[in-house]
């Protein structure tokens, strides 16, 4: 399954100050999260972003909501972002085909995330080094889940290279400088 940008959105999910303040590797999930924003917004990707019960778990970390430009996050209660009719709406409106995962945690909201997607008939990428949970087991076992059930699992740069495709473009001038840190 290759994953080209036009195909593609970006579901930002939850990225809390309170929740990714108990994640481990949060240091890595931000810097990924902020470097797959700078490659949605050059590729022109939608992003849909989400956050969990926002009055109990606060607002986005500043490095990731500075990024958001004016994108109001969904607030939900719900683990899946499709057992929220709003953002559902939202996804199935955008016509694209594959739904891009990233955020916290891996085997709760993004795990369930991608189960409904894949009900839904899109076909579903998660970046791996974009996700985390509170503990590494559940990190790994929700990812070998979503692998198991027929999401494809990548890393934060695999996404960005197959995106770019060549190098020397105006796309990959002005993301290198990120890819080099």
């Amino acid at each position: 399954m290759f994953s080209r940008p036009q195909d593609c959105v970006l579901v930002l999910i939850d990225p809390q100050e309170r929740l990714l303040g108990a994640v481990t590797g949060r240091e890595r999930l931000v810097r990924n999260l902020v470097l797959l924003l700078r490659a949605a917004r050059i590729f022109e990707v939608p992003v849909v972003a989400t956050t969990q019960y926002r009055k109990g778990l606060g607002n986005y970390v500043p490095e990731v909501k500075e990024l958001l430009e004016g994108l109001e996050p969904f607030d939900k209660m719900e683990f899946s972002v499709f057992k929220n009719p709003a953002i559902a709406e939202r996804l199935r409106s955008l016509r694209r085909q594959t739904l891009v995962l990233c955020g916290a945690e891996t085997h709760i909201c993004v795990y369930q995330s991608a189960l409904s997607a894949l009900e839904e008939g899109f076909r579903v990428v998660v970046v791996g080094d974009a996700t985390s949970s509170r503990t590494q087991e559940n990190h790994l076992y929700g990812l070998g889940r979503m692998r198991d059930l027929g999401a494809a699992v990548v890393s934060t740069e695999m996404l960005i290279y197959e995106w770019l495709g060549k190098a020397g473009t105006p796309a990959f001038k002005e993301l290198l400088p990120y890819l080099k840190d």
